[in-house]
């Protein structure tokens, strides 16, 4: 049985084990990344992280796609051309349907969630920030409308209480793979007699993109909600308040249960080992890790090391 035709699409480091793995299990075809981007003072190109990892599996360059655009009709004749039996798409863009419908058996895509859950460009953010205690990863064949095709498999994963967005984003990656190799298998021995379940409308939220202006600190909320906020954020974009006119990101933190302090929301207070910010509800948050601007991300405990002088009281800038 001659070997089948993969194309695997996809651009950052989460998706590269995934094809590592699909890879070993199936050589691949054909890759589709972005283009190559001039970077730093020298203009130096860079490759994607998909593009780096496939030159290092050692598929050839004239093997690795990089369209400006999706639908450029030199590129939906390359993808044609190829006569793929499956394009599998991780963290890449939103393909149109003259290039997922080229796929024999299918196109799918690998979400980080549990659809219909949080569908959009940012679901392992947005189920820390709203507190969630589980997430997941779907598999899902592509369809016109965004991250609401049928779904082929799904794999639920515990959300640990103290667990940031780069936690989750590392624990998902080889889950991720798994799951990209296990969809494989099924289509190419079910092909059209497949069985997949239908998205439930009514049941989807969406997670946005979310961009480093959406994440300065909101210190009206309560404290907990703002823990999961610099949770879901931490470690890029970063959540950030401003005190003495600058930046000031913190990228852990907890609930403070230690005696009364009036502060209030947004105000600081660096006093013994603390650093204390106010919140709604009269609680307060303290932080565990943090970064001034111009600084290197530092232990709340180094940071108040180096800060000499009495207690302090800043207020948000």
């Amino acid at each position: 049985m001659p070997e089948p035709n993969i194309v695997f699409m996809g651009t950052p480091e989460f998706a590269v084990p995934s094809m590592r793995a699909l890879h070993h299990r199936f050589p691949l075809t054909a890759v589709v990344t972005t283009p190559d981007r001039e970077r730093g003072r020298g203009r130096r190109k860079q490759f994607s992280e998909v593009k780096q990892a496939a030159l290092d599996m050692g598929l050839p360059e004239d093997r690795i796609l990089q369209p400006e655009k999706l639908r450029d009709p030199k590129f939906v004749q390359a993808i044609q051309a190829l006569e793929p039996d499956i394009i599998v798409v991780l963290a890449f863009r939103i393909l149109p349907r003259s290039v997922y419908s080229a796929a024999r058996l299918g196109a799918f895509n690998i979400h980080g969630s549990l659809l219909p859950k949080y569908r959009g460009a940012a679901p392992i953010n947005w189920a820390i920030i709203n507190g969630e205690t589980e997430t997941g990863l779907t598999a899902f064949l592509l369809a016109d409308r965004v991250d609401t095709g049928n779904i082929l498999m799904r794999e639920s994963l515990p959300i640990p209480a103290d667990a940031t967005f780069g936690d989750m984003y590392y624990k998902m990656m080889p889950v991720a793979a798994e799951m990209t190799v296990a969809v494989c298998e099924r289509l190419l021995r079910e092909g059209a007699e497949i069985q997949a379940e239908a998205q439930d409308d009514s049941r989807a939220t969406p997670a946005p993109k979310i961009f480093r202006e959406d994440c300065r600190i909101d210190w009206s909320r309560s404290a907990a909600a703002v823990r999961n906020f610099i949770r879901g954020v931490s470690p890029v974009p970063g959540a950030f308040t401003m005190l003495d006119g600058a930046s000031f990101k913190i990228y852990r933190a907890e609930v403070y249960t230690g005696a009364d302090v009036n502060l209030q929301d947004g105000e600081c207070l660096v006093t013994g080992n603390d650093i204390l910010f106010g919140c709604g509800a009269g609680k307060c948050l303290r932080a565990l890790e943090v970064q001034v601007q111009g600084k290197k991300r530092m232990s709340a405990e180094d940071y108040v090391r180096g800060y000499r002088g009495p207690a302090r009281r800043m207020t948000e800038s």
